[in-house]
């Protein structure tokens, strides 16, 4: 079984770059004509970065290297947004519309195509925002992270119908997935050679990338 760990929190990491890329090829010719061919499966990147200059923090940060370097896999958030826009002051909580806790889950009621979700049990009135972020979580090792492409709100009874980039693959994501808001992850591993951990009194800090990788 996959072992799973989250990014370190309370570390003072950031992330200045938290990114989706899609794979393609620019083909230029004589004319001013262009052909583009966009392939494969798009995936995420992240930098993180921790300025610390306390130990401890960098400790933490090793010992999550470590994890990964045995292994491994880091759910992997944006720091800047680690929650709907419109919620980030604290962890998401509430009464849902329909009764009972909010957590920040919901349910994936409907595909209506590939960029285009339907989700039920949220608060009433919820927003979402442009930018914001959505984990549609088919188990845990089988995760697609998109961004809300644009502006809705969930209705009084907590339902809400979505647009999002880039499209969910239909081959492995059903409506038995799970919606999650709270700090909506890829899983990644981190770049070979990025680790780099400087531990000079006055100027300690750690930094490294990732790359979303699919375990299946």
């Amino acid at each position: 079984m996959a072992t799973i760990i989250d990014v370190p929190c309370g570390v003072g990491l950031t992330s200045p770059r938290f990114d989706p890329v899609r794979p393609q090829n620019v083909a230029r010719m004589e004319g001013r004509f262009t052909e583009r061919d966009v392939f494969a499966t798009p995936y995420w990147v992240a930098d993180y970065v921790s300025p610390t200059t306390r130990l401890a923090h960098i400790g933490e940060l090793d010992a999550f290297f470590m994890a990964i370097e045995d292994g491994a896999f880091a759910r992997c958030f944006d720091m800047t947004r680690p929650r709907p826009l419109e919620y980030l002051r604290g962890a998401l909580s509430g009464v849902r519309a329909g009764g009972g806790a909010f957590n920040g889950t919901a349910t994936l009621s409907a595909i209506v195509n590939s960029r285009t979700l339907t989700i039920t049990g949220l608060p009433a009135n919820w927003q979402l925002r442009a930018g914001d972020y959505l984990e549609v979580r088919q188990s845990p090792t089988v995760l697609s992270l998109h961004r809300v492409a644009a502006d809705a709100k969930a209705s009084a009874g907590g339902l809400v119908t979505v647009q999002i980039r880039f499209a969910l693959d239909l081959q492995n994501f059903s409506t038995a997935a799970l919606i999650n808001f709270e700090k909506p992850s890829f899983l990644g591993q981190i770049d070979p050679g990025s680790y780099q951990a400087a531990r000079r009194r006055g100027d300690r800090g750690v930094s490294f990338s990732v790359q979303e990788v699919f375990p299946g």
